[in-house]
């Protein structure tokens, strides 16, 4: 028994012995990948949109969204219902279900929401804007393409193009050059009242041409008839300012960046951003325009931006009796020749540079002795050129002074001891410089002011109105 018994534990020890090296044996082979666990049904998913739906004011509409080829993945399965709801003000719309029906009231955008639902409580929702257009826009006249813009098509004077003072404050960037293509898309797009949200006003509204595409009213009226914070400024030789930033506080760091921001702007325009270009692509005459200016009927917010660029700085004048002296013609009178030596002596042209008369820089004028607007910081402002300077009150970023003769006034003897006011309008001992004109002295700086009027500028035609009605 004995013997019996240790021959059993033997069998035993080597029985586990081969378990062990099984086990050993199997966890020594090739790894092998978990089997994958098992995957969670995807929730009730929309698939694609709805595009921009165009309403006309006075004209009845009808969407379902139902019907709108929409497509929506529901892995529960099952029956899924559609509904649609207003965003926002209906503008005389109404939502029934899937439906939307109804004769719009005003123009606007409204916005709709579609929600879809299945059976077991699970949902998902998109949007989609309805553009409300109203019933008296217009395609703009021809023609549209035929004037010249760019540089090789419509040169400088000689006079401005051979002053190093012009060539070294040119903004325009390598990749947006003025073409006759580009700023003729430029001039239609800066016309049409299609980029203002409610079809009310557009970027000519707040510059016009007559007042050398600037506003004579001390802060402009947005498409709700809230007004501006500040002064419209003038869009004449925009294209020479070196420090090439825009807007009066200059948060603008390029043209291309500046057009875009009053489209969007809760009081200038109001068109959301993402409305732009499907509100654009209604308008069936953008498409050969866009092509023509780029190559393809592609309508883009950056292709906007630089044909509206190209278009402002085309807005280029050269045609005053400035322009005429320098070149040769009609000189001036004795009383517009003391204020032109004036406007040299007292440092003006320090800050007006070149023929262009363009500010260098953001500057500090002293309008206040303490800063109500801080601008681009300490109170510093970007004005607009001289051109035309005559023709488009008020003056000062807040327009406070109504008169040239008033501005005068008070670079005589006004200026206030701001503590950020510029060097250039400081006197030696710091305080603000006082330069005693005298009433005959005062008379011919805005003698000489008036000779930078172009009464060509402000009625050519290449930046008139091609929406106008025709005669």
């Amino acid at each position: 028994n004995g013997e019996i018994m240790k021959r059993a534990y033997v069998v035993a020890q080597l029985a586990s012995l081969a378990v062990v090296q099984s086990c050993s044996e199997t966890s020594a082979a090739p790894n092998v990948p978990p089997a994958p666990p098992p995957v969670a049904a995807a929730p009730l998913t929309i698939v694609g949109s709805i595009d921009a739906q165009s309403a006309t004011v006075g004209q009845r509409f009808a969407y379902d969204v139902a019907t709108s080829g929409l497509v929506v993945a529901n892995a529960a399965g099952g029956g899924v219902t559609l509904g649609a709801a207003f965003a926002d003000a209906p503008l005389g719309l109404t939502a029934v279900g899937s439906r939307i029906d109804g004769t719009p009231t005003e123009a606007g955008v409204v916005f709709v929401r579609v929600t879809a639902r299945n059976g077991v409580g699970e949902s998902a929702e998109l949007r989609f804007p309805v553009v409300v257009l109203d019933s008296a826009l217009r395609a703009p006249r021809a023609p549209l393409t035929a004037y010249a813009y760019a540089d090789a098509s419509a040169p400088f004077p000689h006079h401005v193009v051979n002053s190093p003072q012009v060539q070294n404050t040119d903004n325009t960037p390598v990749d947006n050059a003025i073409t006759d293509a580009g700023a003729a898309l430029g001039r239609v797009l800066f016309y049409d009242r299609r980029l203002s949200v409610n079809d009310r006003v557009s970027c000519a509204t707040c510059h016009q041409q007559q007042f050398s595409f600037s506003d004579t009213l001390q802060r402009s009226v947005g498409f709700r008839g809230g007004l501006t914070d500040r002064h419209s400024m003038a869009l004449t030789n925009t294209r020479f300012y070196r420090p090439a930033r825009f807007f009066r506080d200059e948060r603008a760091a390029t043209l291309e960046a500046l057009v875009l921001q009053p489209i969007s702007d809760a009081i200038e325009m109001g068109l959301p951003a993402d409305v732009l270009v499907p509100k654009l692509r209604m308008a069936g005459f953008y498409g050969p325009l866009y092509a023509a200016a780029f190559g393809d009927p592609a309508i883009t917010r950056d292709r906007t931006a630089r044909a509206l660029a190209q278009f402002v700085r085309a807005l280029q004048s050269t045609n005053a009796r400035l322009d005429s002296t320098i070149g040769g013609g009609v000189a001036f009178t004795p009383l517009e020749q003391r204020g032109s030596q004036l406007f040299d002596l007292s440092g003006c042209r320090g800050c007006h540079e070149a023929y262009v008369a363009v500010s260098d820089s953001a500057r500090n004028n002293g309008l206040d002795a303490t800063t109500r607007d801080a601008g681009a910081g300490r109170g510093r402002f970007k004005s607009p050129s001289l051109r035309n300077v005559a023709q488009r009150p008020p003056y000062m970023h807040d327009g406070r002074f109504r008169r040239l003769e008033e501005v005068i006034e008070f670079y005589d003897h006004g200026i206030e001891p701001n503590v950020d006011l510029d060097r250039a309008l400081r006197a030696a001992d710091g305080t603000p410089r006082r330069f005693q004109f005298s009433a005959t002295d005062k008379q011919a700086l805005l003698a000489f002011l008036r000779t930078l009027t172009d009464n060509r500028f402000l009625t050519d035609p290449r930046f008139a109105d091609p929406f106008a009605a025709r005669p």
